[in-house]
């Protein structure tokens, strides 16, 4: 499946978008390994993780194909959409 640079970045604002979320949720519930939080408390860190961690690697698997079908590098394509995913979206 052939992706845009478009998609990449919106694929990165997703995968950060989550993180961010697993981090407020270890903010407000501790950290996992400290004690057993409630059922529902460690079931929605765990999907919150479990997510994030999916669109990081649908991301990382869709900039590879991106990269290897534009003939550039890995690294130099992250880069490039790191920087324009640091920009608000126009509106």
């Amino acid at each position: 499946m052939a992706h845009t640079f478009e998609e990449l970045v919106a694929k990165h604002r997703a995968a950060d978008a989550a993180h961010d979320k697993v981090l407020e949720l270890r903010d407000t519930y501790g950290p996992p390994a400290r004690e057993q939080s409630g059922g529902a408390q460690s079931e929605t860190y765990e999907t919150a993780l479990r997510a994030w961690r999916d669109l990081a690697r649908d991301e990382l698997a869709a900039v590879n194909e991106y990269a290897r079908e534009e003939g550039r590098s890995r690294a130099e394509v992250e880069a490039a959409v790191e920087r324009a995913a640091a920009w608000p979206e126009d509106s």
